[in-house]
């Protein structure tokens, strides 16, 4: 059996006394959830951040070792070498020799210089691996006691909250899907989530403009639906409350 206007506008309203509610639950925990979203980023984040410097870490900690692994080489070809110079019988050898021992000192200072550069670089990882980890345990901190404060709020509402979406979705099974689209739509562009408002001292009780007195009658009337010419939200009259009220009782 198809729906009269009235009885639509009725099912609208009464589904937004219910949302009205759960929104004003969910007023009472403020800025937490997102606050607690806020900080569980940044803990990930630091998280992160910590992994990649100790990553960097070790890979300059294995970068020194083989680089002091290549000295302890260069070092023991130098003496190979060295021995060899010792039994050469010719100039051309000896100069032969010499130019290994040289690329093999470079090679050494090299290696040096690079074990100082990667010693440096490593210092100032570990500071700011050290301020991450200090950040991380503030933040830990901070993420706990914002998720308890949010959680002792959540316990003393969640039952009720859980009850009135239940609700919300009973009566939103009784409207047509035409209108539950334009109803959440209407929720999701005004911060107060008011899609349906009642006249109040002859004006919109969602954005306080005066309605025309024809147009009030004829909203009184709940033969169509009609909308605020300036918000867009979809008006009933003042007694639909009384009578939503009375049913529900």
């Amino acid at each position: 059996m198809e729906q009269t206007v009235e009885q639509k506008l009725e099912a609208l309203y009464e589904l937004q006394t219910i949302h009205t509610k759960v929104d004003k639950i969910r007023q009472t925990r403020g800025e937490l959830p997102m606050e607690v979203a806020d900080l569980e980023d940044d803990v990930a984040g630091l998280e992160t951040r910590i992994q990649k410097i100790k990553s960097d870490l070790d890979d300059l900690e294995d970068t020194i070792v083989n680089r002091k692994n290549m000295i302890k080489e260069s070092l023991a070809l130098v003496k190979k070498y060295e021995t060899q110079q010792n039994n050469v019988k010719n100039n051309r050898e000896f100069e032969a020799i010499s130019k290994e021992i040289e690329i093999q000192g470079l090679d050494v200072q090299v290696s040096e210089k690079k074990i100082k550069e990667y010693q440096f670089e490593i210092n100032n990882k570990t500071e700011v691996y050290e301020k991450a980890l200090v950040a991380l345990e503030e933040r830990n901190k901070d993420l706990e006691l914002k998720k308890a404060e949010l959680e002792a709020i959540t316990g003393e509402t969640q039952k009720e909250e859980e009850a009135l979406l239940k609700d919300a979705s009973k009566a939103a099974e009784k409207i047509e899907d035409r209108l539950i689209i334009a109803y959440n739509r209407l929720r999701g562009n005004f911060k107060n989530g008011l899609a349906v408002v009642t006249i109040e001292r002859d004006s919109c009780s969602g954005c306080f403009n005066q309605i025309p007195p024809q147009r009030q009658s004829d909203i009184r009337q709940r033969k169509k639906i009609i909308v605020c010419e300036h918000c867009g939200r979809i008006l009933v009259d003042e007694t639909m409350s009384e009578e939503i009220k009375s049913v529900a009782v």
